[in-house]
């Protein structure tokens, strides 16, 4: 049974006023997609192509205008009321931007704990061991509970809120660019912690990115979102790459300064520098 299955899924925006619309402008068109356990499924696109407004709807945060969405197997209605509490832990999500997505009143161990709030009926002291769990789980330790998110760089934020969407023991974890602003060696580590997540807990992730470069790294099969629609992404490079794909990759700076720019190229070189700098 798939964790998450979209089934012919279809979103579009209208701009203007309250008193001039404009014509709707479709941003998926009748996507499906379907994430068992244990996978990683990445999804890359220029920004605006639909990536996070695809996250969102599985998360339930943002309504469909078609199509249907199944959670375990149990379709699910419109916003997260619509969800049980067993159904809302199953799928959390981890942002691009640490710091606007952490309470900065907070501390980490607060933060972390929120979930645990939520969905367990954890003592005090039961919550603080739970806490320093998963702060060990994701590399930091003990004494960082006690630390306000300005405290911590960008990259032991990012581990923060990979523990916090741990806490709720979800089946699937939604990654929204959560590596992309931080540094190829962050970026490195924080990907092997995920890698070594999902091979111990069965965890599946989807994987959305703009960087054609981590696909291969992370994920075991890809899709492109091109005008409202999901294309294969070749993961392993072996075939010519499809016009969406190529499109994307002539974007793409390359991997290294004043060289030409070849994804193929780029992708296969980066594979071993993100496992040594992982290391």
């Amino acid at each position: 049974m798939a964790i998450l299955q979209l089934h012919k899924v279809s979103k579009s925006y209208r701009s203007g006023t309250f008193f001039k619309r404009t014509k709707p402008v479709p941003i998926l068109c009748s996507v499906s997609l379907a994430i068992g356990t244990g996978e990683c499924v990445g999804l890359v696109g220029r920004s605006g192509s639909g990536k996070s407004t695809l996250g969102r709807i599985a998360l339930g945060i943002e309504n469909a205008d078609q199509g249907e969405i199944y959670l375990l197997g149990q379709k699910i209605g419109s916003g997260p009321k619509s969800m049980s509490k067993h159904l809302r832990r199953t799928v959390q999500v981890v942002f691009q931007d640490g710091y606007s997505s952490c309470n900065p009143r907070w501390t980490a161990g607060k933060i972390i704990g929120e979930p645990l709030g939520n969905f367990e009926r954890l003592t005090g002291a039961e919550t603080r061991m739970r806490v320093f769990e998963l702060l060990q789980q994701v590399g930091l330790t003990e004494n960082d509970a006690e630390k306000y998110p300005s405290h911590f760089s960008g990259g032991q934020l990012q581990r923060v809120c990979i523990a916090r969407a741990l806490a709720a023991r979800p089946k699937l974890i939604i990654l929204d660019e959560a590596v992309s602003s931080l540094d190829m060696i962050v970026q490195a580590r924080i990907l092997d912690l995920l890698e070594q997540l999902r091979q111990t807990t069965g965890m599946a992730f989807l994987f959305i990115t703009h960087d054609l470069r981590l696909i291969r790294k992370f994920c075991s099969r890809a899709f492109v979102l091109h005008k409202g629609s999901l294309e294969p992404f070749p993961v392993q490079l072996d075939t010519r790459l499809p016009p969406a794909v190529q499109e994307l990759a002539d974007a793409l700076l390359p991997a290294t300064p004043g060289a030409s720019s070849n994804v193929k190229n780029d992708i296969i070189a980066l594979s071993p520098t993100f496992d040594h700098l992982a290391n």
